[in-house]
């Protein structure tokens, strides 16, 4: 029979093993964690190797994302889809082992880790969105969601920022499903850590409202266990589990020190570590009585077939809430949504009315928030600025979570962090605004949301020099441009009430990355549209206006500025120019469009073209080409009324008109 030793034995030989076969790699996190990690996943964790994605399964992240070979080890051991010969491919290109978790490349890895901070902010959107799913559908007798979520993070974590924004968040909030383990080793990169890091973190956390247990002994497999049930005891504040334990533990000259962070041990220390650990196996090789003693598959099956009884027990009484817990849960639109949206969008352009598009956005959230129980809103305390509630919305509180808008409070980072953690529970759409300025603070996480290609929907407003007196500290100049160069990012920057419907259907619609959606402050014009032109707002970029032979110019522009264009392409008309209009409000969607509709509205035989946008202007090339010009930013802004920032930075009829006659006198 295995002790508890030789079980999270298995773990550090397999983290230093395959460290040292990659070359590279972080073995002192795994080894130091191994006997903490062996009790949650042996004593606690509820889990189903054979289906990763049980509904009601308890999350596990590893925030501290460098230490990868700890969750491969738990996984690969306690029976997932994840070999051996996986692990010996730790770190190589198209692997299932690769330096950091990754989401969608390891089944069992709940979320990417990596950036330090992130995993736990994730960690708490997991949790809220435990606690929010369980309001809404657990009725007394029936508790269909049930789970915890379990953080490992280390001092890295604690020291990035946006730990401060999400614990705090979580604390208000009462997460009491959320279960963090610091693992305090005293050690980062750098050498030992008290030279930049003496926070008395068990008091921070205790100013959050969470619960603390102090001073664990991370290599007492006893205390930890005794430090969990208490952790799951308290179900009113999320836990914090302060484990001291000795980095890289098991190597005899190396724990405890930096030397055992970040590289591999080497042969000679990692035979040490054996004799040390009386671990007397080849690399890469565990006993059968221990792989016996790890294997969760019997275990998982069974938790999940109890769950599945409880579920048609809960469908037998409450048959309309199983259905449209299956339906959220599957991510699959309402069955009256098509022709909802598509009539709604019908009536916005027979009734077009002049509107800022972050109203527009909140009207469009007025007519699909009944339909779409499972939109999950919120702001970075800009709520009246950022219109993002609508009438349906209801503030989730600690003592009640049943709503479907939470207030961040003034954490833009975390906020976007805790969209993605929310997003990748499912069950929800969540969408978060702030001043399209301020996704500096989140540009990360909104990084993250598309490399992990998660559909969170970022809601972006002011955006632009119009947003006037504030000044060029609130001005986004070039920050569309970052989001447009975004893998995976669809950025929409609509021109007035018809194309902010059509995003936010895009963004609501979509399954496999992450949207931006930017509005403006200020009033937009309606854009006349007759039915096939409608149709093809859809499809990122269009021809607004077309004239009436071959065009010789054409005027490309998104947002606040197609209103312009469209008043110099009527002046430059009235001088007998052949000019075409073209909207382009998604430059993503519009380029995965095929050639021969690119080619359409596009012609690559007019190479007169004038890009104009109030955002910075060298993104435009691609579309105008060397050829063309461009009406953009080459600046900052300035503090002034809107009207006289676009005069000062030419974004006027005679610019326009002026800088085209230039381009075809050429």
């Amino acid at each position: 029979m295995s002790s508890r030793k030789e079980l999270a034995n298995a773990i550090r030989a397999l983290s230093m093993d395959a460290v040292q076969k990659a070359k590279s790699g972080h073995p002192g996190a795994p080894m130091g964690m191994a006997d903490i990690a062996e009790v949650l996943w042996r004593d606690f964790l509820k889990h189903n190797p054979s289906n990763p994605n049980w509904a009601d399964r308890d999350r596990f992240v590893l925030s501290n994302g460098h230490g990868s070979m700890l969750i491969y080890s738990l996984l690969h051991l306690s029976g997932y889809d994840l070999g051996i010969e996986d692990l010996k491919q730790f770190r190589q290109l198209h692997s299932r082992t690769p330096g950091h978790p990754e989401y969608g490349y390891t089944a069992g890895v709940e979320t990417t880790t990596g950036p330090l901070g992130q995993g736990i902010t994730n960690g708490v959107g997991l949790a809220l969105a435990e606690k929010v799913l369980g309001a809404q559908f657990n009725r007394p007798g029936h508790n269909v969601v049930d789970h915890h979520t379990y953080v490992f993070m280390g001092d890295g974590c604690l020291m990035e920022g946006i730990s401060h924004e999400a614990c705090s968040l979580a604390g208000t909030l009462g997460l009491g499903k959320l279960i963090a383990f610091w693992d305090d080793n005293g050690i980062s990169i750098d050498g030992e850590v008290e030279g930049w890091f003496s926070d008395d973190t068990p008091k921070r956390f205790e100013a959050y409202g969470w619960h603390v247990i102090p001073a664990v002994d991370g290599h007492d497999a006893e205390a930890i266990k005794a430090a969990i049930e208490a952790a799951r005891a308290e179900t009113g504040k999320p836990t914090l589990i302060c484990t001291k334990t000795i980095i890289g533990y098991g190597s005899p000259n190396k724990s405890g020190s930096h030397d055992c962070h970040g590289a591999p041990l080497g042969d000679d220390e990692i035979a040490a570590a054996r004799d040390f650990l009386g671990w007397n196996h080849a690399p890469f090789e565990v006993p059968e009585h221990v792989y016996q003693a790890w294997d969760a598959k019997a275990a998982g099956a069974d938790a999940e077939s109890s769950w599945d009884q409880r579920f048609a027990a809960y469908q037998a009484e409450h048959p309309e809430l199983a259905a449209e817990f299956s339906r959220r849960l599957a991510g699959e639109m309402p069955d009256n949504w098509t022709a909802h949206v598509e009539g709604y969008i019908a009536d916005l352009q027979a009734n077009a009315n002049k509107v800022a598009t972050r109203k527009a956005s909140q009207d469009c959230l007025n007519a699909f928030g009944p339909l779409l129980p499972e939109l999950l809103g919120g702001s970075a305390d800009l709520t009246p600025s950022n219109l993002t509630n609508w009438s349906g919305s209801q503030s989730i509180t600690a003592e009640d979570a049943s709503g479907n808008y939470i207030h961040y409070g003034v954490r833009e980072f975390g906020m976007s962090a805790i969209m993605n953690g929310l997003t990748l529970h499912g069950g929800f759409k969540p969408y978060g605004a702030t001043f399209l300025m301020f996704m500096e603070y989140a540009r990360n996480a909104v990084r993250m949301a598309a490399l992990m290609k998660q559909p969170s929907i970022f809601v972006y407003t002011h955006d632009s020099i119009g947003l006037g007196e504030d000044g060029p500290t609130h001005q986004p100049v070039e920050q569309v441009a970052s989001l447009r160069q975004t893998p995976n990012m669809n950025t929409w920057r609509p021109c007035d009430a018809v194309e902010s419907a059509v995003a936010w259907r895009s963004a609501v619609e979509r399954t496999d990355g992450p949207s931006s959606l930017i509005f403006s402050r200020q009033g937009l014009a309606p854009m006349a549209r007759d039915e096939a032109t409608l149709a093809n707002v859809a499809k990122g970029g269009y021809v607004l206006k077309a004239c009436d032979g071959k065009p010789e110019l054409i005027l490309i522009a998104t947002g606040s500025e197609v209103e312009l264009v469209m008043a110099a392409a009527e002046q430059l008309s009235a001088q007998g120019k052949q000019v075409q209009v073209v909207s382009i409000p998604c430059t993503e969607v519009f380029d995965a469009q095929d050639a021969a509709y690119k080619e359409s509205v596009l012609p690559s035989d007019v190479t007169n073209r004038i890009a104009v946008e109030a955002l910075i202007a060298d993104y435009w090339y691609k579309y105008v080409g060397l050829d063309g010009r461009i009406i953009g930013m080459h600046s900052f802004g300035e503090s002034a009324p809107a009207g006289e920032l676009f005069k000062l930075f030419g974004f006027t009829v005679d610019n326009v008109v002026a800088t085209a006659q230039e381009l075809l006198a050429d």
